[in-house]
């Protein structure tokens, strides 16, 4: 009987991205018995919602990875605008909601008696304050421009943009921001929502993205519980999943650090945004590897992971706006891969052998 395997890929941002499709690509050169077209089940969240669809959708990881790897190549022509595109409806909500919270404010401050005030003036001011907590922004940017955008790609590289369409099984997970559930796109009961739609609403980290709208639902980032869902894989009679995750913590040991200004001696350099990258990197990091041993313990499934080393992370601190910084990244996930499957190998020699996998 031919063992099942399934491909889950977290998410990680484009960097994370990008290097799950370079060590997709050396897995696939470098060990006969990996096939991208032929994993049992796709799983992917956030920017690895993408990768897998494309994946599953019929397109090979080698095509992707040179399509990345040319800058004059248009085969996924993405630019900034399809992601960071300002949420201006959600804006003008929190411009008019807080101006009727200041309003109110002063209204309500301007009417306490200032002789026998119910309570002291700076509990009062916090109180209205308070009010516009309500007013803030949902989200900075909107995800209608980016799931456009794939809907296009979709269709001009003749990938289905249905889930029953898919030659291969999908998934794609998000949670229901109204109830905090966990929805899986493509699985009973969510197989009519766009491909695309799936993609965008799984990607909406807060609070940069605004929650996605799916039908009368609004849906957040699929990586907020589990990190590579391998549980679902589990679900699908699954005897291996390979778990591509980008997500570790970047340890600099005192090498130094791409800033916006200048070289830098830590990560605190690089500013609030990158504080907080590193701070969802160590609680990603830990909650994956606590799933699989769960899983690994329970012992209907093996699990794969693979990872970065924490000091090799250090490459995923540079712009991947940047081409340089883009090629160096999909190069350096293809050739630590390649340079890694031996010793890949010969730790899981096991499951190695009962999955045929051999070097190439």
């Amino acid at each position: 009987m031919k063992l099942r395997c399934a491909l889950c890929l977290p998410g990680g941002g484009l960097t994370g991205a990008l290097y799950q499709v370079g060590a997709l690509a050396a897995l696939e050169d470098g060990i006969e018995g990996i096939d991208g077209q032929a994993f049992s089940l796709y799983l992917g969240h956030s920017t690895g919602a993408t990768v897998a669809a494309a994946i599953a959708g019929g397109i090979p990881i080698d095509r992707i990875y040179r399509a990345l790897l040319d800058p004059v190549d248009n085969f996924f022509p993405l630019e900034r605008g399809h992601v960071f595109h300002i949420d201006l409806g959600e804006w003008q909500r929190t411009l008019g909601t807080g101006f009727v919270a200041l309003r109110h404010a002063f209204l309500h401050l301007a009417s306490r008696d200032p002789i026998a005030p119910e309570e002291p003036s700076h509990l009062a001011l916090w109180e209205q304050i308070e009010r516009l907590y309500d007013s803030l922004p949902a989200g900075v940017f909107a995800l209608d421009r980016y799931e456009r955008f794939l809907a296009e790609f979709f269709g001009r590289r003749s990938i289905p943009n249905t889930f029953r369409a898919m030659p291969r099984r999908l998934r794609i997970p998000a949670h229901d921001i109204d109830s905090g559930e966990r929805v899986l796109f493509g699985s009973p009961g969510y197989e009519d929502v766009s491909v695309s739609e799936a993609c965008a609403a799984s990607l909406a980290l807060p609070p940069f993205f605004s929650p996605v709208r799916v039908g009368d639902h609004h849906y957040i980032d699929g990586g907020l519980g589990q990190v590579a869902h391998v549980d679902v894989a589990e679900d699908t009679g699954a005897d291996l999943a390979i778990v591509v995750n980008p997500m570790v913590p970047v340890s600099t040991q005192n090498r130094a650090v791409p800033t916006g200004h200048g070289v830098r001696d830590s990560v605190r350099d690089k500013g609030a945004l990158w504080v907080f990258n590193q701070a969802m990197r160590v609680s990603a990091h830990a909650r994956l590897h606590q799933d699989v041993a769960a899983v690994r313990a329970a012992g209907n499934m093996e699990v794969l992971v693979l990872e970065p080393e924490p000091t090799d992370a250090l490459l995923f601190l540079h712009n991947p706006a940047n081409l340089r910084a883009r090629r160096a990244i999909l190069e350096y996930a293809y050739r630590t891969t390649r340079e890694r499957i031996a010793q890949w190998l010969d730790k899981h020699r096991d499951v190695a052998d009962r999955m045929g996998f051999t070097a190439a």
